[in-house]
């Protein structure tokens, strides 16, 4: 199975982390969890990719795809 593009934000010391999946690296840094979900929606509606939010124990509180869905939902609407 290859590897989804996520884009996941995660907690930090002294603020919020906006983290691609299988980088070693923080993408960006923000002091606001709202900023840091705003640029992270940014970087996963331009690369169609997996956004990932977590709370502050570090489980994900909701997700969003903003490209190609292989689950989508069943009801339409």
């Amino acid at each position: 199975m290859a590897n989804r593009k996520e884009y996941h934000v995660v907690p930090s010391c002294d603020g919020w982390n906006v983290v691609k999946n299988n980088v070693n690296r923080v993408s960006i840094h923000t002091n606001t969890k709202s900023d840091a979900v705003a640029k992270a929606k940014q970087f996963s509606q331009n690369s169609k990719s997996e956004l990932i939010v977590h709370g502050k124990d570090g489980k994900i509180q909701y997700s969003n795809s903003y490209g190609h869905d292989p689950n989508p939902p069943k009801d339409k609407k």
